[in-house]
């Protein structure tokens, strides 16, 4: 199994313990790829817009393309993010932004819709629920089907620190995710992303995409004619 891991902060504490946790658990001979944020992309979207019409023409696009295709590959996403100011830290929100030409609104991967995704945050108290929302929502509007979320307060600065009452109770919480994360058939797709799915193909279907090079895109995938990315083919 490919496990990709994106971390939303350089430095390896409490959050990515958690995460690599889940990750080595997972069973089966696994192949782990991991990228730290801003390490492996420090860069903010500028808003040109020019992805809508290439994707290739994206200022960073050789960067991003490296963490892209280690994604598509991936059958399953392990996030882990720090809570910071009550939210995803900003080096991952800078990612997840750069990629919104992957939305199902745009020219979504066909891969999104079979792969399965945990969330996790920590912070020394409040805030890891918000902080969950966010990378959620990116992920269900690039096709995830299967989230699970992991937060929570850790009350300590580093893993060091953190009690090992809190850390017992972690452990078996990552068994249990990890269990889920091992198998191997295709996450059942759920209402919500049908719906948003349809109703993205009926406004291109209607010309009301942002550009004819998403329509081209939509149809060249025959998702204009009733194909699905979640079925197979």
């Amino acid at each position: 199994m490919k496990i990709v891991m994106l971390n939303g902060q350089n430095h390896k504490g409490s959050t990515y313990h958690i995460g690599r946790m889940i990750a080595d658990r997972i069973e089966g001979e696994n192949e782990i790829t991991e990228f730290f944020f801003p390490k492996d992309l420090n860069h903010f979207c500028t808003g040109c817009y020019q992805c809508i019409e290439d994707q290739t023409a994206c200022p960073f696009y050789e960067e991003k393309k490296k963490i892209i295709d280690s994604i598509d590959l991936a059958d399953v996403i392990i996030v882990t993010t720090p809570t910071y100011c009550m939210h995803m830290s900003a080096p991952l929100k800078s990612f997840f932004d750069l990629t919104f030409d992957l939305w199902i609104s745009h020219r979504p991967m066909e891969s999104m819709f079979k792969k399965r995704a945990v969330i996790i945050s920590t912070a020394a108290g409040a805030g890891p629920k918000s902080a969950i929302k966010d990378v959620k929502d990116c992920l269900f509007y690039l096709g995830v089907p299967k989230i699970y979320k992991f937060g929570i307060a850790v009350q300590a600065m580093k893993w060091d620190g953190v009690a090992a009452a809190k850390k017992e109770k972690i452990s078996k919480k990552a068994d249990v995710l990890a269990k889920k994360l091992s198998q191997n058939s295709l996450p059942s797709v759920g209402i919500k992303t049908k719906f948003f799915f349809n109703m993205m193909g009926m406004m291109q279907k209607k010309g009301m995409s942002s550009s004819p090079a998403e329509t081209r895109y939509w149809k060249e995938k025959g998702w204009l004619d009733g194909k699905r990315p979640w079925k197979k083919s």
